[in-house]
């Protein structure tokens, strides 16, 4: 079998993975061949061992059943399936909720688990927290869990929830702008528009997402599928070949209503939901790849499993707080074709302006209680890009009335047309949004950041290091629960690596290495940190400033920490080494830190057996 560079890459790199991690994730854009690569691996390292294949969705098993089964004896689990797995087969293929009986013997036989969309694993739900718990406690002790998935992360408040409990580490197997430079996908072009009339500041999330129910009324009474079909018969006329097209709806009444307005334009266009029969949904979907139909209207069903690489416009309906959700749906039109050269992102939810572009996207295991909030401002990513008002970052909104009235609000970059004039428009009416919405940073990492890089420096170098050093053991005793978490930062500065890393799975040995020797410490002191309900970056920069919470002892004994490691690694390393000492105090401050700490990385009892 040929393989794409990328492929042959994760191949050569197995054995050494493996003999690392015991549960780890492969990480690699959707089109990239996920499922090419896994039965590769099935192939070179697990010939004749018994293998455990599991996904979601029946659709995900008929794709996977049909790429395996070609080198492999694959068996479908059914529903009623009973007895004794692996009689006849090697490898199993199941959604987590089938046969439960046989799946569970097959666990403890398995030499392999495979998880296709392993972001979907759910270490507090009913399935696979039942599958992860078989395979850490009856499991083979030389079996390995492999999750597939462009996207993982779980961002869920929920400590017990968290993918991290299930996998080790993510291994970036490739990235999208590699493959677009390889021609295996194509470049996305994003068009943007602000919809000023669509409502969301009054819609409860506690949930971590926008509920479909108010969502849709929002976006029913809002301009929204206006702004999307006007933007998408003007980039459907400037493509070189036929439109072909994929519509991500919030729920059933808005595809309705779209579809609805996208035939009064004598376009083709049909809808699928979770509800259409799966012999309709599939001929609709040949029907759609052929051509034959040119607008898809979705709701909920082509975000995984669905491959059509004559896709070459998105139109984005579904405003989000989930960046799962939007790299999903997004990455779906960009697999190559013949004669494409490139996929349309219209994006009228503003899921641009909060996320950012999909090939910039950033993942992790592990996210803290409320991080979606951030999120609900919907120029996010937009305001991450300004470290200040002389950024080269700025972006600008348009404010150009066309003639029905409405607004143009396409969102473009300064500088990067004539005169700034809008790219669809073609006037100047504009603002900079970062200070139109009044983006300031003073309490974000930015604002953090430029805060510690000035005052660790200014304040170490009058510090009377033969004083402060000898007051670590008094700065910690003493210190309350924030004062601790603050503590937790610098030491981690001054404790992780400044080596630039490679890849995700790099980023976090080093991070988790800090982590687990500030545990040991704390540990053999006997030092614990409450776990908190969220993570407040501005404990950190009241430290740097021996303000109102972190006290004097406390603030200068980590400033020293911190100043230490500024006079003995380059500006890159500290750059490096801030990062990283961020994303340890934010777990620090949620996990906590205790004599019953149980941790993939960290458990307690075995270091205080040691």
């Amino acid at each position: 079998m040929h393989l794409r560079n990328w492929q042959q890459e994760v191949i050569d790199t197995f054995p050494s993975i493996i003999s690392k991690y015991r549960r780890f994730i492969l990480k690699a854009p959707t089109g990239a061949g996920k499922t090419v690569l896994a039965s590769e691996i099935v192939e070179r390292f697990f010939k004749d061992k018994k293998i455990v294949v599991l996904c979601h969705r029946l659709v995900l098993l008929e794709q996977l059943e049909s790429a395996l089964s070609k080198k492999h004896t694959v068996r479908k689990l059914a529903v009623s399936d009973t007895g004794q797995a692996f009689e006849g087969y090697d490898i199993l293929l199941s959604t987590h909720m089938r046969a439960k009986d046989v799946l569970a013997d097959a666990i403890t036989k398995a030499d392999l688990i495979i998880v296709d969309e392993a972001h979907r694993v759910s270490p507090n739900g009913k399935g696979y927290k039942r599958i992860i718990d078989d395979f850490d406690t009856n499991g083979k002790s030389d079996a390995w869990f492999m999750g597939l998935t462009a996207s993982p992360e779980r961002r869920t408040g929920d400590q017990r929830d968290q993918l991290s409990l299930a996998f080790d580490a993510i291994i970036d197997c490739a990235n999208i702008e590699d493959l677009i430079a390889e021609g295996v996908l194509v470049q996305p072009v994003y068009r943007s528009h602000f919809v000023h009339d669509l409502d969301l500041g009054n819609i409860d999330i506690s949930s971590g997402d926008f509920p479909v129910t108010k969502l849709a009324s929002a976006i029913i009474k809002s301009s929204m599928i206006d702004y999307a079909l006007r933007s998408y018969m003007e980039e459907r006329e400037n493509l070189s070949g036929k439109a072909i097209s994929a519509w991500f709806c919030a729920d059933v009444s808005v595809a309705e209503e779209t579809l609805r307005q996208i035939e009064l334009f004598n376009i083709k266009a049909a809808i699928v939901t979770a509800a259409t029969p799966i012999k309709e949904r599939m001929k609709l979907l040949a029907s759609h790849e052929r051509g034959e139909i040119e607008a898809m209207v979705s709701v909920g069903v082509l975000v995984e499993g669905w491959d059509n690489p004559h896709c070459n416009i998105i139109v984005h309906l579904r405003p989000t707080l989930s960046k799962v959700l939007w790299g999903q749906s997004v990455g779906r039109g960009l697999r190559s074709a013949p004669g494409k050269d490139k996929c349309i992102i219209i994006d009228v939810s503003s899921n641009w302006s909060t996320f950012g572009p999909v090939e910039k996207l950033q993942w992790s295991l592990w996210s803290t209680r409320g991080s979606h909030m951030q999120f609900m401002n919907r120029f996010n990513w937009i305001g991450e890009q300004q470290d200040g008002e002389d950024s080269d970052d700025i972006y600008l909104l348009c404010k150009n009335e066309l003639a029905n009235k409405s607004r143009c609000s396409h969102i473009y970059r300064k500088n990067e047309h004539a005169n700034d004039t809008c790219p669809v428009c073609g006037t100047y009416a504009a603002v900079d949004i970062y200070k139109e919405q009044k983006l300031d940073s003073s309490l974000n990492e930015s604002g953090l950041h430029r805060l510690f890089f000035k005052r660790v420096p200014k304040v170490f170098e009058k510090m009377n290091m033969s004083v402060w050093e000898r007051l670590d053991k008094s700065a910690w005793k003493s210190a309350t629960d924030n004062e601790k978490v603050f503590l937790s930062f610098c030491m981690a500065f001054r404790e992780v690596s400044g080596d630039e890393t490679k890849s995700e799975s790099e980023y976090w040995d080093a991070a988790l290495a800090a982590e687990t020797s500030i545990r040991s410490y704390l540990l053999a002191n006997e030092f614990w940190i409450k776990k908190q309900e969220d993570f407040d970056l501005s404990l950190i920069a009241d430290g740097m400033l021996a303000g109102r919470v972190i006290r004097t002892l406390q603030a200068h004994y980590g400033i020293s920490l911190c100043g230490r490691a500024f006079q003995s690694h380059s500006p890159a390393e500290n750059e490096r080494k801030y990062q990283k000492a961020i994303r340890v105090a934010e777990r620090m401050a949620m996990l906590g830190c205790s004599s019953k700490d149980n941790l993939p990385y960290f458990k307690a009892a075995d270091h205080m057996a040691a």
